[in-house]
């Protein structure tokens, strides 16, 4: 199905710099809105628009590009320091400040988005409802060490140009990005070849790679920037929100993954999409929007 063009686009000023936003739907329908928070870090909104959808139903969708990436402010003189996880809860924290929803909002976050709406959501803010938590770890430890486990899966000759280029550093050879395209058809995205709004993430992160580069890697498994050692396991049991697990049965982001989220949030269900990797939002679109939507409208 094609996306529904946005009813309006901004920008919200966040400190010297400016978010750029995309609502779906009206803000005033009374219904409580949905802020989706991509992935990453800095892997842009475009991904994601099919979540757009859920505005269908009879809500307004919200869609931003975080600080670095698309729309927003693009920051490639900015080290390691400036880079981290309370700067894009603080960035968060403008959005649904500017935007008036504050005090009454879902919040819907997909692989690192995941992870920011999991940091949020420990710090249980009085205005969210619910938290959907898409193919996302609780720690990055356990993302590499199942990362490992799936590319011993990979065919030898794959595992050994992986390896090579790893060590040697030299992530842009031909081969090593013909490697990671194996891992990525198996276990990132199954829709081969990729739908233009998974093209068009791919495209802006080659544009501008400062924040994924930083904070994760030059992959989505060699993770050797500054979130390497993050983790909210010590503090998933303080979300108090109704929250919906989502993961795909080819996922990155694995079982092994994603249960001390189940293990700990009070309030917790776990979907898994058979037919899916990382990102059941595309690979099986119309049981995504059902399931979630049915998930907002109970806690609206």
């Amino acid at each position: 199905m094609a996306v529904p063009e946005p009813t309006a686009t901004g920008y919200a000023p966040f400190g010297a710099w400016q978010t750029w936003y995309r609502i779906t739907g009206d803000l005033r329908s009374g219904t409580t809105p949905v802020v989706v928070l991509h992935g990453g870090p800095g892997a842009a909104h475009n991904y994601t628009l099919r979540m757009a959808r859920l505005a269908e139903q009879g809500r307004a969708v919200i869609h931003y590009d975080q600080l670095g990436i698309g729309n927003s402010t693009h920051l490639p003189d900015k080290g390691a320091d400036f880079w981290t996880v309370t700067l894009f809860l603080d960035e968060l924290d403008s959005l649904l400040a500017t935007l008036g929803i504050a005090g009454d909002y879902h919040l819907l976050g997909q692989s690192w988005g995941g992870m920011l709406g999991a940091e949020h959501g420990v710090l249980q803010p009085p205005g969210m409802r619910s938290l959907v938590i898409c193919d996302s770890p609780a720690s990055m430890e356990l993302w590499g060490s199942e990362a490992s486990k799936l590319i011993a899966q990979l065919p030898s000759e794959v595992q050994d140009a992986l390896r090579r280029h790893e060590e040697a550093g030299t992530y842009d050879d031909p081969e090593y990005e013909a490697a990671t395209k194996v891992f990525n058809d198996r276990h990132v995205c199954r829709v081969v070849p990729n739908p233009q709004e998974v093209s068009d993430t791919f495209s802006a992160i080659a544009a501008d790679p400062t924040v994924y580069h930083t904070m994760n890697g030059p992959n989505e498994f060699h993770v050797i920037g500054t979130l390497g050692d993050w983790s909210v396991v010590d503090r998933a049991h303080l979300i108090s929100v109704p929250t919906l697990l989502i993961n795909g049965a080819y996922d990155e982001a694995t079982a092994a993954t994603m249960r001390p989220f189940f293990d700990a949030i009070p309030d917790v269900r776990w979907e898994v999409f058979a037919e899916s990797s990382h990102m059941p939002h595309v690979e099986e679109e119309e049981r995504f929007l059902e399931v979630v939507g049915a998930f907002l409208r109970e806690h609206d």
